[in-house]
């Protein structure tokens, strides 16, 4: 089922017992049986790796492979033309591996049971023949750690299997024409191994298990919006109708208490990420994801394979208008992508239009805060392009081009992070919007001076901030098939959402 091609090796090769594959109407029992492989695998690895940490070189090579949900249909679905997910496109075989399917149990079933109304068909649950990189199978156990190159007795490839770049892409969502070896097309935008990938750099970049990662994700680039969540998240944990229930912090301290302590780690991770917890995961994370391109892409990235229901950008920008005030907001509705670090996946003449859902939401949530409607809403919000820059210090080199380029573009604000989220939430079908406050104004000579940057912040953060919990509260309450519309699918797409 993959392009894995097995390395040379004169052991022989001991594999957990063959099981024949079993068939399902019922998406719960598919999911469980998915979970009983897949923990199947990763013992099998574990208790193989602790022997041989603690033994010695192994006499065999040790492998198990990914479980997999498997479907073959002969007729085209009369589905619901409203619905941009849960159906195949055209008759053929299609397949997925999975990965931890306890962290995506409510996921999966939720798209195995489209998938049996939608085709009236069985779904094939049973081990894939893509093996299981032996790093990914011992993650979730604490008392395991694979140790570098060189440190082990032998050299670990040679007896396990291990992370294959080969094998780990993005060839799904980047419409590639991916297919697994057999010739069946995929059930799933992300490959199994593509999944354990990211679940190990979001544990590494943001600190926090991705089991804390709720589905509608705020993007920021300042530590103040992160004091103002925490702020809000004990407020909300003292009121028992919010219908919140816990709140966590970096390194996975969690609280339910709100007075309770939050101690703060010794060293911060890259982009720490905090969680407003609801049940079913219908809360909001707040990902302070810190200046530039990359970070944005590095977190959208990682996050994209937990499927989030929407992910918006709340941060900072520089205001280009003369007739803007510190502290206005700016709703894009288009974006300049000058940022780059996208461009080999998706070129630049692909739109990244505006979602109308998105919109709706945050102009809605920008009223209901600020109490302001109509024409009198203009006074503090502004619609238009949003510039997106790899150059923080780009007021430093000659204005001449970039300012020309602006103004050609009608570009309201400037940052360098917004155009990375909304076109990975483009490229990954992830929901996106930017809701921008303006901070600064380096054309008209008001530059973010520290004395300025503070009262701004004083005034501004906890009131933004409060636009985006708004606005993914009003968007909690949307049917999933309304917000993940057509208007992110292209022709063929996988049947998972």
């Amino acid at each position: 089922m993959s392009a894995y091609k097995p390395t040379e090796s004169t052991l022989d090769i001991m594999s957990p017992p063959v099981v024949a594959p079993e068939v399902f109407r019922d998406a719960a029992a598919a999911v469980a049986r998915l979970i009983e492989l897949y923990d199947a695998a990763t013992g099998f690895l574990c208790e193989r790796f602790g022997a041989a940490m603690s033994e010695g070189k192994p006499s065999a090579r040790y492998r198990a492979f990914y479980p997999e949900i498997r479907i073959t249909t002969s007729s085209y679905a009369g589905v619901d033309s409203r619905l941009s997910f849960g159906h195949v496109s055209q008759p053929g075989a299609y397949a997925a591996t999975i990965t931890r399917p306890d962290l995506f149990a409510r996921y999966l079933e939720q798209q195995i049971n489209l998938l049996i109304k939608n085709h009236d068909i069985s779904v094939v649950v049973g081990v894939s023949t893509t093996p299981m990189p032996v790093h990914f199978a011992v993650a979730n156990d604490a008392a395991i750690t694979v140790p570098q190159e060189g440190a082990a007795e032998f050299t670990l490839r040679d007896v396990f299997d291990v992370p294959d770049l080969a094998t780990t892409n993005d060839d799904i969502v980047n419409g590639l024409g991916f297919h697994y070896d057999d010739g069946a097309a995929p059930l799933a935008p992300f490959t199994a191994q593509r999944v354990d990938y990211s679940l190990a750099r979001l544990s590494h970049y943001t600190a926090t298990d991705a089991s804390h990662f709720q589905n509608h994700v705020l993007f920021t680039n300042y530590q103040f919006y992160v004091e103002e969540f925490e702020a809000y998240a004990r407020k909300v944990l003292a009121n028992n109708d919010s219908g919140y229930t816990s709140f966590v912090s970096t390194g996975n301290v969690e609280i339910t208490d709100p007075d309770a302590p939050l101690p703060q780690p010794a060293k911060m991770p890259q982009m720490p990420s905090y969680h407003l917890k609801r049940k079913n995961g219908q809360g909001i994370t707040l990902v302070n994801i810190g200046v530039g391109p990359s970070n944005a892409k590095t977190a959208t990235d990682h996050i994209a394979v937990l499927r989030p229901h929407a992910w918006l950008m709340v941060g900072h920008c520089a205001g280009l208008r003369n007739s803007q005030r510190l502290g206005d907001f700016v709703l894009a509705h288009a974006y300049l992508r000058e940022d780059k670090v996208l461009d080999d996946d998706l070129p630049l003449w692909v739109p990244i239009p505006p979602l109308a859902e998105i919109q709706v939401a945050l102009e809605q949530a920008v009223a209901g805060v600020t109490e302001l409607e109509g024409y009198e809403l203009k006074r503090i919000m502004r619609t238009g392009t949003v510039a997106s820059l790899d150059n923080r210090n780009w007021e430093l080199r000659d204005q001449a081009g970039p300012v020309q380029r602006l103004s050609q573009s009608r570009a309201v604000a400037l940052d360098m992070e917004s155009a990375t989220i909304a076109a990975n939430g483009f490229r990954f079908r992830v929901p996106y919007g930017t809701l921008l406050c303006v901070s600064d104004k380096p054309l008209h000579g008001e530059l973010k001076l520290p004395g300025m940057a503070s009262d701004f912040y004083k005034t501004q953060v906890a009131r933004h901030l409060m636009i985006g919990i708004r606005a993914m509260e009003h968007l909690r309450e949307m049917p999933l098939e309304r917000i993940h519309s057509r208007k992110l699918r292209s022709f063929e797409e996988t049947a998972f959402l």
